[in-house]
């Protein structure tokens, strides 16, 4: 277990460059205290890891220094070999020939315990237990090509975008990252200086271009994707709903909301909750799927939006006996 850390501590320095004790620790899982165990055991091995002092100091190995770390064990290899059944911004070819390279460079033992153990597991099938297809979202790949190119060689990129409701316009943005979420892409950029995120399913056209993108050197893209995450759920054109509902559908509720703010139990045992969605569709949508499992009691226009909705199914089908 230690020589998987040393070798993970490694790794992490040599991909960022500068790590604070904190953030190595948060990474490996461990006390700040290992990690500097750890660092110390590096030293004494001739591994040139120092440390720089100051506000943004940290540990960072000598530059240039390389080292052949290899040897994986059974549940890295078999890590890379589930990630390599899921094709990912257009890379699927490249994956499945580098996970090829994976198989054949472990050891035999290794080699023929992974490969069986990927067979036990199946991630993301084209339907679901009831049956129902999953659509994936389709993005053209040489869309994908160009936003790929343009993200990993930092140069700006020229986009034919069709927002939700909007015809299809051009803009030049800064790319940032690329993120998957639930089997749908997203680009983080900037335009203008200020944050954009695009649906790839959205992008029509694309086009890399050889101006530098202006974007910061380092980035953390998981923290990007949080705060843009929280700018979307409170703003834009979202609905506020006060809502009794069924306990029992509480996690249907809860998985399609944006936010439950509030939370409260009647005397009957149902909730009280007020929970926001994405607009008005979405809010109906949502409600709609609760069926009586739900009441909407405000906003206004919501119940009676729901109760037409009601009314005219039942009209539909009344009669038929």
């Amino acid at each position: 277990m230690r020589a998987d850390r040393l070798v993970s501590l490694v790794l992490l320095l040599r991909q960022h460059g500068r790590l604070s004790a904190t953030a190595l620790a948060r990474e490996l899982e461990v006390s700040t205290r290992t990690v500097l165990r750890d660092i110390e055991a590096l030293s004494s091995a001739g591994v040139p890891v120092y440390a720089e002092r100051g506000r943004h100091g940290g540990f960072a190995l000598l530059p240039g220094f390389r080292a052949e770390l290899t040897g994986l064990n059974h549940d890295e290899a078999l890590a890379l070999l589930v990630a390599g059944s899921r094709q990912t911004f257009g890379l699927g070819s490249a994956l499945a020939s580098a996970m090829r390279k994976v198989v054949d460079a472990l050891p035999e033992s290794s080699r023929s315990t992974a490969a069986g153990a990927v067979q036990r597991l199946l991630i993301d099938p084209e339907t679901d237990l009831l049956a129902r297809r999953l659509v994936a979202e389709e993005v053209p790949g040489t869309v994908l090509a160009e936003v790929r190119h343009a993200v990993f060689a930092g140069h700006k990129l020229r986009i034919h975008y069709a927002a939700r409701n909007e015809a299809p316009k051009w803009r030049i943005v800064d790319p940032i990252g690329l993120v998957i979420v639930r089997d749908k892409g997203y680009l983080l950029a900037t335009r203008s200086g200020a944050d954009r995120t695009y649906r790839l399913s959205r992008i029509m056209a694309a086009e890399a271009l050889p101006e530098p993108a202006e974007r910061p050197e380092r980035v953390d893209l998981d923290q990007a994707w949080q705060e843009r995450s929280s700018r979307f759920r409170t703003g834009g054109d979202q609905v506020t709903v006060h809502l009794r509902l069924n306990p029992a559908r509480r996690e249907d509720l809860v998985g399609t909301a944006l936010t439950v703010r509030a939370e409260e139990t009647d005397a009957d045992g149902w909730l009280r909750l007020e929970a926001s969605f994405q607009d008005s569709r979405h809010a109906e949508w949502a409600l709609w799927q609760l069926a009586t499992n739900a009441e909407a009691l405000s906003p206004q226009w919501l119940r009676d939006t729901l109760r037409d909705r009601a009314a005219a199914i039942a009209a539909r089908y009344a009669g038929l006996s």
